[in-house]
Formats: structure tokens, C-alpha cells, sequence
């Protein structure tokens, strides 16, 4: 069987777990308030996560373009593959969306972000009105549109695996 290599799987999954996570983590934060004791301690680890799952992407649109990767598959119908990539592209691009406005976020007030108190992200883009409204509300907006496409991911995956009965699933476990 042509499986993907195992950094590219253990990327891909490591990637679905932080996704997870950090939509978990950023619900829960919208809950909190001011008085709550955890209102600044949970910012502190989504931006930190978020910045570490930014570093990882990267090392994985590295990898996937400097490694072969695997063919399609020939039971794949030529509409499958074709919303297969465009599907991928989609995936990456609300990822850059959200490293982006959560950038944009953190470095509304001038101040550079944590990366886990080791060091500091400096800030790049000088603040526009409203930058933490706007990019708040775009991330929001992405990290829904980027859950709701993972489930359709998965649930292809799925598919494939118990009714075509092919090996896309296996070849990324």
C-alpha cells in the first residue's frame, strides 16, 4: 500500500488534534469573564498553540513539497480528486486565515505575543481602527468555516473507508 510518510501523518494528525483543541480552548475563552480566573491564563496557551500549530503547518506544506507523496488513488473518480485538492487548498488557506487574524489579534494593543514565555512574536503591521474587532471576527468566522470542513473531510475519509471500500483512510493512519 502507498501510505503517506510517517511525518506527514503524524503532522496531519498532530495538526487535527490542535485544530480541536484550540476551537475547544477558544469556545471556552468566550465564556470566561473578566473576574474569572482563567481569563488571561487561557489566551496565554490558545495564542502560544496557536503559534506552534502556525510553525507546524508550515513544516508540513514544507515536507509535502519537498517529499513524493503518494498517487491518487486509480478507484478515485476525476470530480473526487478534483474536490480532494481543492478541498486540501481550502483547509490551508482558513489555516493562514487564522494565524493571520489571530496575529492581528494579539498585536492589536502594540505588544508583541508569547510563544510559551520563551519568546516574544514582535509585532509586524502597525494597528488599524478597530484591528482587534475586525480580525477577532474573521477569526471566529474562519475557525467555524475551518471545523465545518474538517468534518466534511472526515466524514470523506470515512466514506471511502466503509462504503468504496478503498484505501484513502489507511494510507493517512
Amino acid at each position: 500500500m502507498d501510505k503517506y510518510s510517517r511525518l506527514m501523518r503524524a503532522l496531519h494528525w498532530l495538526t487535527a488534534l490542535l485544530v480541536v483543541g484550540l476551537f475547544g480552548l477558544g469556545l471556552w475563552m468566550r465564556s470566561l469573564s473578566y473576574y474569572d480566573s482563567l481569563y488571561q491564563v487561557l489566551p496565554f496557551w490558545h495564542k502560544s498553540i496557536g503559534f506552534l500549530l502556525c510553525a507546524l503547518v508550515v513544516v508540513r506544506l514544507l515536507t509535502r513539497w519537498l517529499t513524493p507523496q503518494p498517487a491518487a488513488l486509480a478507484t478515485h473518480q476525476q470530480w473526487e480528486r478534483v474536490l480532494a485538492k481543492l478541498t486540501h487548498w481550502l483547509l490551508y488557506g482558513l489555516l493562514f486565515g487564522l494565524f493571520v487574524t489571530g496575529y492581528l489579534v494579539t498585536t492589536a494593543d502594540n505588544r508583541p505575543g508569547s510563544f510559551f514565555g520563551w519568546f516574544e512574536v514582535p509585532v509586524l503591521i502597525t494597528a488599524f481602527p478597530n484591528q482587534e474587532d475586525i480580525a477577532g471576527a474573521l477569526h471566529e468566522y474562519f475557525a467555524w468555516s475551518l471545523i465545518g470542513l474538517s468534518v466534511l473531510h472526515g466524514l470523506a475519509a470515512l466514506k471511502h473507508h466503509w462504503l468504496d471500500k478503498d484505501e484513502t483512510l489507511k494510507r493517512m493512519w
